[in-house]
């Protein structure tokens, strides 16, 4: 997650899919991104990032345990200031929240779906 902290800002991106490991070296070949194994329990998701500056830019991740309910695809990660309020705000204005507020290095966030039936992360550091 990015250090930065700013409402609004996108602050992270991954993926969710059945097969992290080939999309993990799929990434590795066509895109050049370094891997580092994410320990969650029994297996690992893999944080990717930028070769020559080790940064962390996106994750890659299995469908199971507390992913296994999101849909395939990149999901982005919006910064917030209050998660709760804004999982309340999303489901008054015709949204719905996939999944419900909870911890995740070291704040707080929830997946919804707006009306578009699109969906994102909210976070709050």
């Amino acid at each position: 997650m990015s250090d930065d902290n700013q409402v609004g800002k996108i602050g992270w991106i991954d993926i969710t899919v059945d097969d992290a490991t080939g999309l993990r070296d799929f990434y590795k070949a066509v895109v050049g991104w370094t891997a580092e194994d994410v320990k969650m329990g029994d297996y690992s998701d893999y944080s990717m990032a930028i070769p020559d500056t080790d940064e962390a830019v996106t994750g890659i991740c299995h469908a199971r345990g507390s992913n296994a309910s999101l849909r395939g695809g990149w999901l982005i990660y919006i910064i917030v200031e209050d998660v709760e309020a804004s999982a309340a705000a999303c489901v008054a204005h015709g949204g719905k929240v996939v999944v419900d507020p909870r911890a995740l290095s070291g704040g707080t966030f929830c997946v919804i779906e707006d009306p578009s039936g699109a969906t994102a992360a909210l976070y709050q550091g």
